[in-house]
């Protein structure tokens, strides 16, 4: 009888592990299918539109390629977006809440960290991972967001690297001495002009002159070209974009009384939108994270760019953070909690992504490391002329 008694309570057990092991197998089914949501608040009409528009457009064709190879361990990327109509504070506020409501699992958001900050603050403050797709600062992390900002990373480049880079380049062409121009608008043209400065110092560069001036309605362009027109330097180094309105003004001003003084700027003076008919912008340099014109070293880029008739190569950030989060997430075993999340991505090094291997670090949440594109416009015409990798993160 006690044999008996045993055998049934043996029995009982078994088939109580097997009823607990079909639940966990169906719940874990249940959960493989379940999607990963991303949520993007996006500029669709206002000053950063130009760029939150390709690196959106790209990024959903990352996520498609990335679905038809069965998505990120079983599970495919579901993308929802939202417009922040101009990053107006409150409407941004507003997005961010309604992806949080339908359950997104990471926010990505528009491309300057002041825009940004109601999206992001509204990510982090409920755990979830914020990300941008090329902020150049690196204020997206700890230092603007404080601890929580642990959970905000940007795949653009930041400033501190990339205006190392372009002085790097700028000491290998022989160009010794230096006008800076730095546009005061936004924190990312004034960090990549003093990185430049700091770097190009560091390599036994001279400053000549250091010019400011405000684009986006102001009008002291003019005045800040007339006294770069009466210095003479190797380089004339800025950081501004197209889209903001100064960009053409000084380049004009400088090549209207035959000042053809190279011209080297960062990534946010990148595309051809903006160039002026006549006179025609000769010995113009930018960096720049691919090439928009069907040039670029990397067949997937020229391919991806060719599909999405990219203006910039700011269009491979937004399938480049797609490829960041899709590792961090395969490298956390398939968690999206924000905080595990961070944890993986602060130890990215040389992490491939379709613009290259990308790094970041506890302090600097913005790309660091990656291998820049150098594009020269002569006679209206881009064309890439070579790559460079910044040797070291100046300090400014």
């Amino acid at each position: 009888m006690r044999r008996r008694g045993r055998l049934a309570v043996a029995a009982a057990a078994v088939l109580a592990l097997a009823l607990i092991g079909s639940a966990l197998a169906a719940n874990g089914a249940r959960s493989a299918k379940a999607p990963i949501i991303i949520g993007w608040a996006f500029d669709g009409n206002g000053s950063m539109a130009p760029f939150d528009g390709p690196a959106l457009a790209a990024a959903k064709l990352q996520i498609n390629a990335v679905n038809a190879k069965g998505g990120v361990l079983g599970r495919k990327l579901k993308l929802l977006t939202c417009d922040t109509q101009g990053n107006k504070p409150d409407v941004a506020k507003a997005c961010a809440l309604r992806l949080v409501q339908q359950k997104a699992n990471v926010i990505f958001t528009t491309c300057d960290v002041d825009l940004a900050a109601p999206v992001v603050r509204v990510a982090i403050d409920r755990g979830i991972l914020a990300v941008a797709s090329c902020i150049g600062t690196d204020q997206m992390g700890p230092k603007r967001f404080g601890t929580k900002g642990r959970l905000a990373f940007s795949f653009g480049n930041v400033a501190q690297d990339e205006g190392s880079a372009m002085a790097q380049y700028a000491w290998n062409r022989g160009w010794k001495t230096a006008a800076l121009a730095t546009d005061t608008v936004i924190v990312y043209f004034r960090n990549v002009v003093q990185a430049f400065e700091a770097r190009f110092r560091q390599l036994g560069g001279k400053i000549v002159t250091h010019e400011t001036y405000q684009s986006l309605g102001g009008n002291n362009v003019q005045n800040a070209v007339s006294r770069l027109n009466s210095a003479k330097a190797d380089v004339i180094v800025t950081s501004t974009a197209g889209a903001f309105g100064a960009l053409s003004t000084m380049i004009t001003g400088l090549r209207s009384v035959g000042n053809n003084t190279p011209v080297l700027n960062s990534w946010a003076g990148d595309g051809t939108y903006w160039l002026p008919a006549n006179p025609k912008v000769t010995n113009y340099w930018f960096v720049t994270f691919a090439s928009s014109f069907g040039d670029d070293p990397s067949k997937a880029v020229n391919r991806l760019a060719k599909q999405v008739k990219a203006a910039t190569g700011g269009f491979i950030t937004g399938p480049s953070a797609v490829d960041g989060v899709v590792t961090a997430i395969k490298r956390a075993h398939g968690s999206t909690k924000g905080i595990v999340l961070a944890r993986v991505m602060e130890h990215f090094k040389n992490v491939p992504t379709i613009s290259g291997n990308v790094s970041f670090s506890p302090k600097l949440h913005t790309v660091f490391g990656r291998r820049y594109r150098v594009i020269r416009i002569q006679n209206n015409v881009p064309k890439v002329v070579g790559t460079i990798v910044a040797k070291v993160v100046a300090k400014i």
